[in-house]
């Protein structure tokens, strides 16, 4: 009984993602739970480099480089399963080549994520990003639907990258917060 039950639910839950239209635009990101979809807001980032104290002092330390996004927390909060429909201009690529999921660490004014860090003894750390593990299938023309489980509660970005601009020079980041 508990298998049919299961079942019904998946297959409910399958039925109601496809009722979901693609976004408009690429890079957007919608958030699907059980109690219906949202579009998921975005920020242009910057970065900052920041030494450590120790660095300063006495010449042992790092210097970081980090992601920072505007703004204290997301507007969109999300509790238990929930996945992503992401826009691409197509769905014929890897999603790991193209779509990051992260921890953000929330500051009064600003949610930050470390992206390198270079210590005094010249030990260089590239990709530091705190990458969380999905999931991903097409979705419709040109979308993937992107599935989350056992996330910690907190503050989350995600980075739809351009495959075909071999530069990019602003990045774009959807946030969502997990209860």
């Amino acid at each position: 009984m508990r298998k049919v039950i299961l079942l019904a639910l998946l297959f409910a839950g399958a039925v109601n993602a496809q009722e979901v239209r693609e976004p408009e635009y690429t890079g957007e990101v919608l958030l699907i739970s059980d109690t219906g979809f949202v579009k998921l807001d975005k920020h242009l980032a910057g970065t900052r480099t920041v030494a450590s104290t120790g660095l300063l002092l006495t010449g042992v330390g790092k210097v970081r480089t980090q992601l920072q996004v505007p703004g204290c927390c997301s507007t969109v909060w999300v509790h238990g399963e929930f996945n992503l429909i992401v826009k691409n201009n197509d769905n014929s690529i890897d999603p790991m080549s193209i779509i990051q999921v992260f921890k953000l660490e929330p500051k009064t004014n600003w949610r930050r994520a470390e992206l390198s860090s270079v210590s005094a003894f010249g030990g260089y750390k590239d990709n530091n990003l705190s990458y969380v593990p999905f999931n991903a299938k097409k979705y419709g023309v040109s979308s993937y639907l992107v599935s989350l489980s056992n996330l910690e509660p907190g503050e989350y970005g995600v980075i739809v990258l351009n495959p075909n601009v071999l530069n990019e020079r602003q990045r774009v980041v959807a946030t969502f917060g997990v209860n």
